[in-house]
C-alpha cells in the first residue's frame, strides 16, 4: 500500500517548499491539495462536512503554483489536485497548467478532478450547476486531446475550438493520470470513460467496499482506488489494505511548520508499519 497526505495550503499554515521537503524525507509518495478560488460570503449550499464552512476553504493558494514550488524541492513526490474544479476552470488553460506541472516536474503530475459541492462558487465562474457534470465530462475530453494531439479541435455542447496548436505536451503519456473524485453512478461512469482512478471520500472499509465492487461493474475493469482524508489510525489502514486499497491519504490540518512536521512524524510512524 502506498501513503500520502491531502491537505488545505493556506496562507496561514507550513509553506509549500518545506512541506514538500517533509514528504519526501519521511518517504510519503503524494501530496494531494485542495482547490477553491473564492468562497461566497452568502451561501445557500451547505457545508458536506456539516456546521460551519472552516475557513481555511477560502484562503487556499492556488494549487498549481504550489505544486509547481515543491516540485522544485523535491524528486519523488507525486503532485496532485484533490480536487481540481474542473467545472470551475477554462479547460485550455488548466491542459497547459496541467502538462507545464508535469514538465517541470519530470513527469510526477497527477489530475486529481471532480464537479464540485458549492453551487453559489461555481455560480460566480458562470457553470450552471444543474449541467455541471456533463460540463465537467466535456471539458475532460478537450483538456486530453490537447494533450495528445498536434492539431487539438474540440467541438461540444460546453467547449468549442477549431484546430490549435498548444505546448508542452505532458512528459506521461498518454499524459498524466486523471483520478476522478466523488461517489455514485455518475462518477463511476466518469472514470469508467476518462479516468485512471478513483479519488474516495474517507468512508469507512466497510463502506468502501460495496462501492469499490459497484465501480468494477460499471468500469468494466479493476480501477485503482486512493481514499482521500484518512485518519492515521493503523486499524483503518488495515482495513482499506485489506480491501484491496492501493493508496490511502492521511489528512494533515494546516498548521503552522513545528506541528506541521510533528503530525507528519506520527504519520510516517503509522505508514512504516505496513510499507
Amino acid at each position: 500500500m502506498k501513503f500520502g497526505v491531502s491537505t488545505f495550503v493556506t496562507d496561514q499554515g507550513i509553506r509549500p517548499a518545506p512541506l514538500g521537503r517533509a514528504l519526501d524525507e519521511r518517504r510519503f509518495d503524494s501530496l494531494f491539495l485542495a482547490e477553491h478560488t473564492h468562497i461566497p460570503v452568502e451561501r445557500r449550499t451547505p457545508y458536506p462536512g456539516g456546521g460551519d464552512l472552516p475557513e481555511i476553504y477560502y484562503r487556499t493558494l492556488d494549487p498549481f503554483v504550489t505544486l509547481a514550488s515543491i516540485a522544485a524541492v523535491t524528486r519523488h513526490l507525486l503532485l496532485g489536485t484533490g480536487i481540481a474544479l474542473v467545472a470551475q476552470r477554462d479547460p485550455i488553460i488548466t491542459a497547459k497548467e496541467v502538462s507545464s506541472l508535469d514538465l517541470v516536474s519530470d513527469g510526477r503530475a497527477v489530475f486529481g478532478v471532480g464537479a464540485g459541492w458549492n453551487r453559489e462558487e461555481m455560480e460566480n465562474h458562470g457553470t450552471d450547476p444543474s449541467t455541471r457534470g456533463r460540463l465537467v465530462n466535456e471539458r475532460l475530453r478537450a483538456i486530453r486531446e490537447l494533450w495528445t494531439k498536434e492539431k487539438a479541435e474540440f467541438h461540444g455542447e460546453f467547449v468549442n475550438f477549431d484546430p490549435v496548436f498548444q505546448w508542452p505536451k505532458p512528459v506521461q503519456r498518454p499524459h498524466p493520470p486523471i483520478y476522478v473524485g466523488g461517489g455514485g453512478d455518475a462518477a463511476f461512469r466518469r472514470i469508467a470513460e476518462l479516468g485512471d482512478a478513483w479519488l474516495a471520500n474517507s468512508e469507512s472499509p466497510e463502506q468502501l467496499r460495496p462501492q469499490i465492487e459497484r465501480l468494477r461493474e460499471v468500469a468494466g475493469r479493476e480501477v485503482p482506488v486512493t481514499v482521500y482524508a484518512v485518519p492515521e489510525d493503523p486499524d483503518v489502514v488495515e482495513g482499506y489494505q485489506r480491501i484491496g486499497v492501493e493508496r490511502v491519504l492521511f489528512y494533515l490540518p494546516t498548521m503552522p511548520e513545528a506541528e506541521t512536521i510533528a503530525r507528519l512524524d506520527a504519520m510516517a510512524q503509522v505508514a512504516n508499519r505496513f510499507r
